[in-house]
Parts: C-alpha cells; sequence; structure tokens
C-alpha cells in the first residue's frame, strides 16, 4: 500500500491538493501535528474540492506517534537527499511504502532523517529553485509509484464514457 506522510504541513491548498491526490490514486495520508491549519477550514475544502470525504488520512500527535503505528519502509523527500526519487524500486504491491514530507518552510529535520540517511532522496532540479512546490512532489512521487506498480487498479478509461467516446463523437 502506498502511503503519503506530511510532517506539520503549513499551507492549507497544499494539503488540500495532496487529498484530491490520494483519493485519485487511493493512496493513505498521515499528517503530523502541529498543522498550520484547521482541517475544517474553507481552504482545505476548497483544493480538494467534494473529493476529501473519500480522503483515507489518520492525524498524529507528532512523529514518534506516526512511527509507532506505522510499519513498512519509509522514504523521505528532502533537499538533503543525494538520490534521484526513480532510483528506488516500489514495485511490491504487498510492501507497505512511506512518502515522507517535510513542512513548506523548513523541511524534515536531520535528527529525524540521520537514521535514514539511504532512504533519503531528492528530485533533480536546476541550482535555481532549493525545492518543488509540495503538492506537486506528492503527485510526482506517487505516480512514479504507481508506474512501477503498473497503476494497479487505477482506471485508465474515464468511468462514465464508453472507450470509444471520442471515436463515437
Amino acid at each position: 500500500m502506498l502511503n503519503v506522510v506530511l510532517f506539520e504541513p503549513e499551507i492549507p491548498g497544499n494539503t488540500g491538493n495532496i487529498m484530491r491526490t490520494c483519493v485519485a490514486t487511493g493512496t493513505k495520508l498521515h499528517l503530523i501535528k502541529p498543522l498550520g491549519f484547521s482541517l475544517e477550514e474553507k481552504y482545505i475544502k476548497r483544493s480538494g474540492v467534494n473529493y476529501i470525504e473519500h480522503c483515507d488520512y489518520a492525524v498524529y500527535e507528532n512523529i514518534e506517534d506516526f512511527f509507532s503505528k506505522n510499519k513498512g519502509t519509509y522514504y523521505f523527500l528532502t533537499r538533503y537527499g543525494h538520490k534521484p526519487h526513480t532510483s528506488f524500486d516500489y514495485s511490491d504491491t504487498s510492501e507497505n511504502i512511506y512518502f515522507i514530507f517535510g513542512k513548506e518552510s523548513t523541511g524534515i529535520p536531520p535528527k529525524i532523517l540521520k537514521p535514514y540517511i539511504d532512504h533519503c532522496m531528492r528530485m533533480p532540479m536546476t541550482d535555481k529553485v532549493r525545492a518543488l512546490n509540495l503538492s506537486n512532489t506528492v503527485a510526482i512521487m506517487v505516480y512514479e509509484a504507481l508506474r512501477q506498480q503498473n497503476y494497479r487498479d487505477l482506471l485508465c478509461d474515464e468511468p462514465h464514457k464508453s472507450k470509444n467516446f471520442i471515436e463515437e463523437s
């Protein structure tokens, strides 16, 4: 199972977009406090449109609470990583995979990353940008894992149209 973990997220619009991505991909979302917003906030709902009610998510008091309740393989997306996100194998659909992302302003503290240094990664980019937008990074990461898993049971055709919709129009 794929999981997205947001460590102390600060921007409600990012979290709302990530919730929508999680619903679209069947990915569980884990939110680690403190959150920089209320989950009831209108901004979350606007970003996530009306999909948030379908989002499978859990909230944790702190990182230790998260680690104690979730076992599997942890991958950390961080500007301090030295390996590209494509250098890992996410193809095992029976494995619990957790992609952990830091807060928008400061990322994940080095003391959390240190024990997992071999699973720290960075998306390649120019020296003009420190990091991509959080919700974009989550989408890229989730879809890379899904690509490696042959998109599991996700639909490749719109469910409300026939496969030949364009041809029949």
